[in-house]
């Protein structure tokens, strides 16, 4: 790295402040400095570049196309160096692993285990931030992330945690099952969970006609809900619908045997704490039972 040619951290902090709050008092407010001195180092800046990072808008200011990339590498490697230095700071103190997870995931498949979780590791506190969004473990403070499909996530460390097959399942009773092609199923109201394209293009794979448009609900929480209650089929990953099919809730019928889809945990690059790897551990044990 040619040091000579990055400007001083200073400088690039409160730019990136400003970039951010689109305000030059915003962010003077923030890093709790004078406006003067937030547009200082924009200026210096500007000089160092050789080109224009922020323009007057209203009355506030925006990033310019050259800004707004300086600025979202500056956000990245300033988050980066604050979970970092959190890292550090909580090596010596006991604090909860902060895990993302999908919210079907967490409430169809961790809620029913979390019981022996804690009477297997009563030290341990997890936090658990249910979300569908990817979340940056780098730079969001996040321990680990379990997530659901086939990637790709870069800049982390991946391994498959269990395999997630499609099933179609319905109350129990509804249907005279198990089938062996879906379109005997082309007269009933299909669910599914929107903006997943993995389980309508499986269905169509395995027989649902084009001409079938199934209903889609928010989450998969939702969707099995509506299964639940008898207002048609749904499309699953079958993991998500052991816990139902278990209680006689619903019952599968049809499912695939072979699927290239996965849950994967998601940590970030170098050594693991030993609280994390314990968790790891028992979450593949679960998985594999």
């Amino acid at each position: 790295m040619e040091w000579q040619d990055v400007p001083s951290l200073q400088a690039l902090r409160g730019f990136e402040a400003a970039a951010r709050c689109g305000s030059y008092t915003a962010a003077a407010r923030e890093l709790n400095v004078t406006h003067a001195a937030i547009a200082q180092h924009v200026r210096r800046l500007e000089t160092h570049f050789a080109c224009r990072l922020m323009l007057r808008e209203g009355g506030g200011m925006r990033p310019t196309e050259e800004g707004r990339r300086l600025a979202a590498a500056l956000a990245e490697g300033f988050g980066i160096i604050a979970t970092a230095a959190s890292d550090l700071l909580a090596r010596d103190r006991i604090r909860p692993l902060r895990i993302a997870l999908t919210p079907s995931l967490a409430a169809n498949w961790l809620m029913p285990r979390i019981g022996e979780f804690w009477a297997a590791h009563p030290g341990l506190e997890l936090e658990l931030v249910p979300s569908p969004e990817n979340v940056d473990l780098r730079t969001q403070g996040y321990d680990m992330a379990l997530r659901y499909g086939r990637g790709p996530w870069p800049g982390v460390e991946i391994e498959r945690l269990m395999d997630a097959g499609h099933a179609v399942i319905a109350k129990h009773g509804m249907i005279a099952g198990p089938i062996r092609d879906l379109s005997i199923l082309a007269d009933r109201e299909w669910l599914t969970e929107a903006n997943n394209a993995e389980d309508l293009l499986w269905a169509r794979q395995n027989g649902l006609p084009e001409t079938v448009r199934p209903r889609e609900f928010p989450n998969i929480t939702m969707t099995l809900e509506a299964i639940r209650a008898g207002v048609g089929v749904g499309i699953l990953p079958r993991v998500i619908a052991a816990t139902p099919i278990a209680r006689g809730e619903v019952e599968v019928v049809y499912e695939e045997s072979d699927s290239d889809l996965a849950y994967h945990i998601l940590t970030r690059p170098g050594p693991r704490s030993r609280p994390l790897t314990a968790l790891i551990r028992w979450l593949k044990r679960q998985a594999a039972n």
